[in-house]
């Protein structure tokens, strides 16, 4: 059922926020510290772990695809709510771990980006060739 997608939506979310929390207190700061990420990283990975082993069904699976299509609006208001005024006064340490969570993800998608292109080459050359190809 589509209730099913949602409430594991819901779970992932409420662990991601868990896990940020605590990760907060560890690092000593007031804050939520990547909760949301986190959230997505787990709906992302288990998701996708039940979808291989059967255990989520097309129903279930329109719950999560539901969400996930107003993902964006829902991450801008939790954002809103975080103090940026209090972490750019907190001095350039907030400033330099975001330069460098953006650097990281733009040198990361050519890397993932081929990955996916060594797997795809690697379906296709299994096939043998017609004579149209040779």
């Amino acid at each position: 059922m589509i209730i099913y997608g949602v409430a594991f939506l819901a779970l992932c979310t409420l662990a991601g926020l868990l896990i940020g929390e605590l990760l907060g207190k560890l690092l000593g700061v007031p804050a939520n510290v990547g909760g949301v990420g986190i959230a997505m990283l787990l709906l992302i990975f288990i998701g996708s772990y039940l979808h291989k082993r059967g255990l989520m069904n097309a129903k279930s699976n329109q719950g999560v695809e539901f969400w996930s299509a107003v993902y964006i609006p829902i991450v801008v208001a939790m954002a809103a709510q975080q103090n940026v005024l209090g972490a750019l006064s907190g001095g350039p340490m907030a400033i330099l771990a975001g330069v460098a969570a953006v650097v990281l993800s733009f040198v990361m998608l050519p890397v993932l980006d081929r990955f996916g292109q060594k797997k795809s080459v690697a379906a296709t050359s299994d096939k043998p060739l017609t004579s149209a190809q040779r």
